[in-house]
């Protein structure tokens, strides 16, 4: 590293503008973390938050992928449990929440999809702690760090 450069180098604050919390509705523990830290960010910084779940259709065993009525249901138990996380964000001090469900592969659609339409300035996932000793993140978190065209911010 040059020196000279480093000297000369004045620290700038970063403005975060909008943030978004990936929520997995089939794993709260994860969740959980990462939606502590967006709401605290989000409000400290009074900025839009939006929650992001997505369905993924491929954990549905075949019978239920052919039941239009039991996808419904579940797209719907999804939205409900959104519903609780705005709710929980609202009470927390979030003024501007914006609920969202997609379906898919999470990460794919994160990054293709959601990331492009809603336009944060910072994505914030959890990860599981496991007893991996070499710190390996989940697919869809990798895929979402690995990919994603804005900061991404992983809590444990």
């Amino acid at each position: 590293m040059d020196n000279e450069n480093l000297d000369e180098y004045i620290v700038e604050p970063l403005q975060y503008n909008k943030i978004l919390v990936c929520v997995d509705d089939d794993d709260f523990i994860s969740s959980k973390g990462a939606f502590n830290y967006a709401c605290t960010l989000a409000k400290s910084l009074a900025v839009p938050l939006g929650i992001i779940s997505v369905m993924e259709v491929g954990d549905l065993n075949i019978f239920q992928s052919l039941s239009p009525q039991l996808i419904e249901e579940r797209r719907e138990q999804i939205k409900d449990h959104l519903n609780v996380y705005v709710q929980k964000a609202n009470d927390f001090g979030v003024a501007d929440v914006k609920p969202m469900v997609s379906e898919g592969n999470p990460g794919h659609v994160i990054v293709d999809k959601v990331i492009p339409k809603y336009d944060p300035d910072l994505v914030i996932i959890g990860s599981e702690r496991s007893d991996n000793r070499h710190g390996k993140l989940g697919s869809q978190a990798e895929h979402i760090v690995r990919y994603s065209p804005v900061s991404v911010s992983v809590v444990r």
